[in-house]
């Protein structure tokens, strides 16, 4: 019975020996093993401050401050650095002898990318670098990545920073499609990211060939960080392509889109662009902005480096209102059907120019049948049309150019809305440094026209227009009372070809206090 239980221990003494043997000659966790594993899969030499292994209770290794460099930059500062690093695999995989590690989990990795077209950049990535990057050999079953930051340092020196809360790889193996999920922040505009899909497998002789797919979140998005903007906007998507020709479908949602001063308007968005990863730029293929009843029409693109954004848009049966809203911070002076369209260009943001400063905008538009929206102003406009197509109070019959318009007196239309007199906007707008001008607006209301010329200013909403104003009827009917007696004698001086008073008028004023007046010194 001794002899037994001897022999069964020299047995298990045996086989321990042997199995420590086994692991030790096979241990796949060797220095000089899982640092090449780890440049796999980092694309990048690497060198290590302290290592050491672990056996239990799953085999595998730590590794603690480890600095990244590209081997064609021996000289340059480091291209980022790694806090820890934990390489897990299973005792099955080992005794198997399969290539396989079941995960890798990184924390506090921090990249920095130095400017494009900086020699530092040229030299981190000199051209056709890529290609010495497919991914591990062994199959990595998942790598973890979380607590980290990337870096990208900018023409002005200033830095773009991505905080990277988690980042998740499955099936990381060369040429193999990988499976991801990534939860970060975007510097600016600040703002949420979330996004899952696949990539690969790579493609390193042309990385921009490398497909790729996946729905993404963009929330918490903070509108006033790329200029005189505001609003906190929420999209949603999908995307699929390759790295340099990725075709994107989005939806967002801005509750509080203004520009400027302007109020706080709800926009949503229905989005369908090409987006090159390489290099950021985006191509607008269709987009569709919708407030309240109007729906504005964009297409064009961001390009460049830095980036320029020209856009073409277009507004058909849409309403002024809508349009004006979220520049203008009180009421909007007028409400009707608009039809526009026009260029927009926005120069890159330099040296803390506000958006309105970038915002270059060239267009036509066509308001045919608008009402002013403050009451006072509107009835006195009403009451003028009257005037001007030779209508009194005591007067009521049609007039020669829109008879509806004359079936009721002036006081009738003074206190009854729908008997505002519609009038008419038409011509061609500029806008540079924040001021919408113009040298021909045609307005026009029954019994009289105009031609104006001057200027809107975005930033405080005051407008300043002058013109001539046509009548069908002589200058007395401008004014009322005295004024209308002390001006008969100037008849003749604004008479033109026998066809009524041509008066110079000017509009002017600010929110709350638009006003049309009588210019008859041409005041500028």
């Amino acid at each position: 019975m001794r002899l037994c239980v001897l022999g069964l221990a020299a047995f298990i003494a045996t086989c321990f020996v042997a199995g420590a043997i086994f692991i030790d000659v096979h241990w796949p966790y060797r220095y000089r093993v899982i640092k090449p594993m780890l440049e796999e899969v980092l694309g990048s030499k690497i060198s290590i401050a302290r290592y050491h292994r672990v056996y239990f209770p799953h085999p595998g290794f730590m590794a603690t401050d480890i600095t990244l460099r590209r081997d064609s930059a021996p000289n340059l500062p480091p291209l980022g650095s790694i806090t820890s690093v934990t390489v897990q695999g299973t005792w099955r995989d080992l005794l198997l002898l399969r290539e396989r590690v079941d995960l890798v989990d990184i924390t506090g990795l921090h990249i920095v990318v130095p400017a494009i077209g900086s020699r530092e950049n040229h030299e981190d990535f000199p051209p056709g670098s890529t290609a010495s990057f497919s991914g591990p050999t062994a199959v990595v079953t998942q790598l973890r990545l979380h607590d980290s930051l990337l870096d990208i340092v900018q023409a002005d020196g200033n830095r773009l920073s991505f905080p990277i809360r988690m980042l998740t790889v499955g099936n990381l193996q060369k040429g193999q499609v990988l499976a991801y999920s990534v939860d970060m922040r975007n510097p600016k505009p600040t703002g949420h990211i979330f996004s899952t899909g696949s990539f690969g497998p790579l493609n390193s002789q042309n990385l921009g060939a490398t497909p790729l797919s996946g729905d993404f979140k963009f929330f918490d998005v903070h509108l006033h960080d790329i200029g005189n903007v505001s609003g906190t906007l929420s999209s949603a998507g999908h995307f699929h392509g390759t790295l340099a020709n990725i075709e994107a479908d989005a939806i967002s949602n801005t509750p509080d889109f203004a520009v400027g001063s302007g109020h706080p308007t709800p926009f949503n968005t229905a989005v369908h662009c090409t987006i090159n990863g390489l290099d950021g730029d985006v191509i607008l293929r269709d987009v569709d902005a919708k407030t309240a009843a109007t729906t504005i029409h964009v297409h064009g693109g961001i390009v460049g480096s830095p980036k320029v954004i020209d856009v073409d848009m277009a507004v058909s049966n849409g309403r002024a209102q809508d349009v004006l809203r979220p520049f203008i911070h009180d009421q909007v002076p007028v409400a009707g059907v608009v039809w526009l369209h026009g260029h927009a260009h926005v120069d890159p943001a330099k040296g803390g120019t506000s958006f309105l400063d970038r915002l270059k905008v060239d267009g036509t538009f066509d308001v045919p049948a608008e009402r002013l929206t403050d009451r006072a102003n509107e009835q006195n406009l009403s009451a003028f049309s009257q005037r001007a197509q030779g209508a009194t109070k005591s007067k009521s019959g049609p007039g020669p150019t829109d008879p509806a318009s004359t079936e009721q007196s002036s006081d009738d239309q003074a206190s009854n809305p729908s008997s505002d007199v519609l009038s008419s906007l038409k011509g061609q707008v500029r806008i540079r440094d924040g001021v919408l001008s113009t040298q021909k607006i045609a307005f026009q209301m029954p019994g009289a026209a105009t031609d104006l010329s001057g200027s809107f200013n975005l930033r405080d909403d005051t407008v300043h227009l002058n013109g001539n104003l046509r009548m069908q009827t002589d200058i007395s009917h401008a004014a009322t009372g005295l004024k209308s007696v002390l001006m008969k004698p100037l008849i003749p001086f604004f008479k033109k070809d026998n066809a009524g008073a041509v008066v110079p008028i000017a509009i002017t004023g600010g929110p709350g206090n638009y006003k049309v007046a009588q210019d008859i010194l041409h005041k500028k």
